[in-house]
């Protein structure tokens, strides 16, 4: 079977190497997804595993079209009995790109009326739609439709831990990503010294402690009588139980705000993994380790500060960090002009999107002196 792990545009290849190391199949990488094949127990893993997706969808046809009829009837061909029972409540997303059918509520009109008279010539009566949700994905690019069902329910950031949040909190799917396009395994102390609602820190001592991002949360799949969801789920979460490591990684998540310090503890205590915090301006950061990853998503004139107050923030992040002794560091910033103000260009910078807002991961790892 083929299946699609969407993500964030530049995070492509992160969820490409974690399927690989969940050792799964990828068929190819494109923007802003991912297409592996394999079983249900393969996407019961990727659901569970993947750190830097947003959803895992199981594709069900693919087919050319140009109208509205020719939607309509290759939706209305496909086999929904296998899929969907007489009493499911369908519930249908949609996006178009580059496509003749451009209209996407129109889209997913006709997908949902095409999928409803086919279940009623399946069973023979009316849907009464009083079941378990089931959410159908109908994408369309370049004119070729594809079809799919949704794997996951609620997306893959939602990981079940950040029940509060502080001011543009970073989604943690995203959080996840840079910490592995920093090279994070969790074998070196990290810090993030602006760690907002704790996600950075949190994703950090679950990558550390290999916990499973999505242990402590329900999927979709898991109601698929038809690939025995529950079964497989229960099991690949109990495998995911018996693969926690039983070690304290050195993290520490600081921040001046005392009330988004006190939410971090809580957060950390349901994700169920143990981090120092510490209320703490920039100034008055410290740390005995001789080496590390810094990563931090700072607040920008668009965001939270004014821009003559992030400028002055950014220039005392450079000063800072450069005083620590072999760091290497990672900041995702909005800010247009980072590198100019911060004074040091970055050695690899990486385009990426936080909230739907365009960013950029400004990465340094060789030492400089001040």
């Amino acid at each position: 079977m083929r299946f699609i792990a969407t993500c964030k545009m530049g995070l492509e290849r992160v969820v490409s190497l974690e399927l690989k190391w969940l050792g799964v199949e990828v068929e190819k990488v494109e923007d802003a997804r991912v297409i592996f094949t394999g079983g249900y127990e393969d996407m019961a893993r990727a659901c569970l595993w993947l750190r830097a997706a947003e959803r895992v969808l199981m594709e069900v046809s693919s087919f050319e079209a140009r109208t509205f009829e020719e939607l309509f009837q290759g939706v209305k061909a496909i086999r929904w009995r296998d899929y969907l029972k007489k009493d499911s409540f369908i519930h249908v997303n949609g996006k178009s790109a580059k496509s003749t059918l451009f209209s996407v509520s129109d889209c997913q009109s006709i997908t949902k009326k095409a999928i409803v008279e086919n279940l009623k010539e399946a069973y023979k009566t009316s849907l009464p739609e009083t079941g378990a949700e089931v959410i159908i994905e109908i994408g369309i690019l370049r004119d070729v439709v594809t079809v799919a069902l949704d794997c996951c329910g609620a997306g893959l950031s939602r990981r079940g831990y950040r029940t509060y949040n502080v001011a543009a909190p970073i989604a943690e799917s995203l959080g996840a990503g840079i910490l592995l396009l920093s090279r994070y395994k969790g074998d070196r102390p990290l810090i993030d010294p602006m760690c907002g609602s704790g996600t950075m820190p949190i994703e950090a001592a679950m990558i550390a402690k290999n916990i499973a991002p999505g242990i402590n949360r329900p999927f979709a799949g898991e109601d698929w009588d038809f690939a025995d969801g529950k079964r497989l789920f229960d099991a690949a979460k109990a495998h995911a139980r018996d693969s926690v490591l039983d070690i304290k990684p050195d993290i520490l998540g600081s921040d001046i705000d005392a009330r988004s310090i006190d939410l971090c503890k809580k957060h950390a205590k349901k994700a169920g993994v143990m981090v120092n915090w510490a209320v703490r301006p920039l100034k008055e950061l410290y740390t005995e380790a001789s080496g590390g990853l810094i990563v931090c998503n700072p607040p920008y004139g668009e965001r939270m500060l004014e821009k003559r107050d992030a400028e002055k923030l950014y220039k005392e992040m450079r000063n800072k960090f450069d005083s620590l002794n072999n760091w290497q560091v990672s900041v995702i910033t909005a800010y247009r002009e980072f590198e100019k103000v911060y004074g040091r260009r970055a050695d690899k910078r990486r385009k990426l999107s936080n909230g739907g807002m365009s960013c950029t991961l400004y990465q340094y790892f060789r030492e400089t002196n001040i």
